[in-house]
């Protein structure tokens, strides 16, 4: 019976030293970017790239002077 124990315990010790993978933190999820349209030409352009203007999306400086 203590024979069995022995090589129990040896086995799981190699399982944990050697062979286990380590666990990894967990990244924080990115955010899931939300396209937006342009509302002078309507393309569609990142919210974080967009120009805000008066509540109004914009691709460019250009669409927003205009």
């Amino acid at each position: 019976m203590m024979q069995w124990l022995l090589i129990l315990a040896l086995i799981v010790g190699i399982y944990y030293f050697f062979i286990r993978k380590p666990h990894r933190k967990e990244s924080p999820k990115k955010q899931e970017e939300i396209m937006v349209e342009c509302e002078k030409c309507g393309i569609y352009v990142s919210s974080k790239e967009a120009i805000i203007q008066s509540g109004k999306y914009y691709c460019s400086k250009e669409c927003c002077l205009k």
